[in-house]
């Protein structure tokens, strides 16, 4: 499987607007519906995927359509493939020296956060949970280098910490060997084991 050039999401105060968006831009824009649906609390949120134009074409339709009820966008113009398949549920590699873990209080502040920070230094995603169980919120796991998950999440945060965007990171160097298994394995509180 090939990652897409381009990656939008759109999160929406109001379910029927959220709704009406879709439609829009399905129609508006040879594009994939990535993911569709309500979020606590009470946001709907669309991810879709193609490439540049179709993808921007639409981008902008839908946020047209839908007006001030556009709770939070991202549009990324050629995504990092580790960062499209870690949208998709894929668990990277969970080996290395320093674990960074961006947590913001959306989906499209923690996509555009991660995406810059592979891009801006020499780390990987290695995991990504968007709204499961999280109330709206948005988690990516990083691994490398000391200094390059230090460089990965300053990158992150200046890129997407905006208009009301909370974004918050940690960095834990020399991660526990067990701890980083149990991780890997799943980072919810009752898969763990």
């Amino acid at each position: 499987m090939k990652a897409p050039e381009a990656l939008a999401l759109l999160e929406f105060s109001s379910i029927a607007a959220g709704t009406r968006a879709a439609d829009a831009l399905i129609k508006k824009a040879p594009v994939t519906i990535e993911r569709i649906g309500t979020l606590q609390p009470g946001i709907f949120a669309i991810l879709w995927s193609g490439d540049v134009a179709s993808v921007d074409e639409s981008f902008q339709e839908a946020s047209r359509v839908a007006g001030a009820a556009v709770h939070d966008r991202m549009m990324l113009a050629q995504v990092d493939p580790s960062v499209y398949f870690a949208v998709q549920g894929r668990v990277g590699d969970w080996s290395g020296d320093t674990l960074g873990i961006i947590e913001s209080n959306g989906l499209a502040a923690t996509i555009e956060a991660a995406d810059a920070a592979v891009k801006g230094a020499n780390v990987r995603v290695v995991r990504m949970r968007l709204g499961d169980e999280l109330g709206g919120k948005g988690l990516a796991y990083l691994l490398g280098e000391h200094h390059d998950v230090e460089a990965a999440l300053e990158v992150g945060v200046a890129r997407s910490a905006r208009d009301g965007r909370t974004v918050m990171t940690s960095m834990t160097p020399r991660i526990d060997a067990e701890l980083m298994t149990l991780l890997g394995r799943s980072t919810r509180f009752w898969e763990v084991g």
